[in-house]
């Protein structure tokens, strides 16, 4: 039987970064797109509807964001998904994570400091790093056994640099898809405790878990909140990126009036879009319900990644995710480069998969496949991938 998330919608002409513009990633726009990380399902019903009624409206001014009804309909959703009590007052607006990461750093470190960040990592990171003037320290996560742990010797090492001031941490963790543990992230807590780096914790994937694992959000793992931070957003949960939007949780007063300052009076970006803010009241005081529909639905597809990858191209690697929509394949027994494989992609196939290089990868080949898609258009670009491989293998 189809559910929601077979239903195949047609996203070009919508100025879709993904469809409409892969000729920036891939050289060329007729690939089939699985690379950026949205999807290519409607929201849930509940965000339609009421976007629908506020269109109707039909005026669309200045919106306010600090008050009860945003604060608690997110207060709300990590009570009821993760157990945990966010107090609404640590609450702070933000047009987007890398701008709240951007702003924490620029806040919490001088232009002499480091910052240490894991790779592989999240693409965005690295851009941001490099345009602030900040010296990055890459920590290489260990490889073994198709699964990816925190190497805390060498974290240790990095962290006890009198210039280290921030570690940029990700959990769920893009694009390899590690959900941290609790002893992972105690580790980490107090490690940046003992030499005085603050956290700043991108957590945007935090909704899109599998079987036997759970997002655990850093702030309640320590008794220092004010030593984390944790930007994030409902976009990837609901897939409403193009409605701008995100949060952050800054424990310390301090540091969120600096923020609060940085982000209304020098760059005047404090308010927040009409459906940005009705997508979080909506989506996490009434659709819980559909985000464990993806969930089953995400799981599902990577389980047909698991079985085509072992039985068509078995020279591929590839172990289903802890989280995340995004397939990360090892590549490393292709005789193939990296760039023989991305032509062959793009030219043979015509299939766009982000190479392993947009990300940092410390080792090895890898592709980063974004499933979050309807399955027949999965299966179509596993079997462009297969085509592509054997071509060159």
């Amino acid at each position: 039987m189809g559910t929601r998330f077979d239903k195949v919608i047609n996203r070009t002409g919508t100025y879709s970064t993904q469809w409409d513009f892969a000729e920036d990633r891939f050289g060329k726009n007729d690939v089939l797109p699985f690379s950026i990380s949205d999807m290519d399902f409607q929201s849930p019903n509940e965000i339609l509807q009421v976007m629908d009624e506020y269109v109707k409206h039909g005026v669309f001014g200045y919106t306010r964001w600090n008050h009860s009804e945003y604060k608690s309909a997110i207060t709300h959703w990590y009570k009821s998904r993760f157990a945990v009590n966010m107090p609404a007052d640590w609450i702070v607006y933000s047009p987007s994570v890398i701008y709240s990461i951007s702003k924490l750093i620029e806040i919490l470190t001088d232009e002499t400091d480091k910052v240490i960040l894991q790779t592989p990592g999240y693409d965005a990171f690295f851009k941001q790093l490099n345009a602030s003037g900040r010296e990055m320290i890459k920590n290489p996560l260990t490889y073994k056994n198709g699964s990816y742990s925190i190497d805390f010797n060498l974290l240790e090492k990095q962290l006890s640099h009198p210039k280290s001031k921030v570690m940029l941490f990700c959990n769920p963790h893009n694009p390899t898809g590690r959900v941290w543990s609790k002893q992972e992230l105690k580790d980490v807590i107090n490690l940046c405790e003992k030499y005085q780096v603050k956290i700043i914790s991108d957590d945007i994937h935090m909704d899109i878990v599998y079987p036997n694992h759970n997002y655990i959000p850093i702030t309640s793992m320590t008794t220092n909140p004010d030593n984390v931070f944790i930007c994030t957003s409902a976009s990837k949960t609901f897939n409403t990126p193009g409605l701008g939007g995100s949060y952050v949780f800054i424990p310390d007063g301090n540091i969120k009036d600096k923020f609060l300052t940085t982000i209304k009076q020098r760059d005047g970006l404090s308010s927040i879009t009409i459906f940005g803010l009705l997508s979080i009241i909506e989506g996490y005081n009434y659709s819980a319900y559909w985000v464990d529909d993806l969930v089953d639905y995400l799981y599902g597809n990577m389980q047909v990644v698991s079985s085509f990858v072992k039985e068509q191209v078995p020279n591929v690697k590839f172990k289903i995710p802890e989280s995340t929509y995004l397939a990360w394949m090892d590549c490393s027994d292709l005789k193939s480069s990296e760039e023989e494989i991305q032509n062959a992609l793009v030219n043979v196939g015509n299939v766009g998969i982000m190479s392993g290089k947009v990300y940092h990868e410390n080792e090895g080949k890898f592709l980063r496949m974004n499933v979050g898609c309807p399955r027949s258009k999965l299966v179509d670009g596993l079997e462009r991938l297969e085509k592509s491989i054997k071509t060159i293998e």
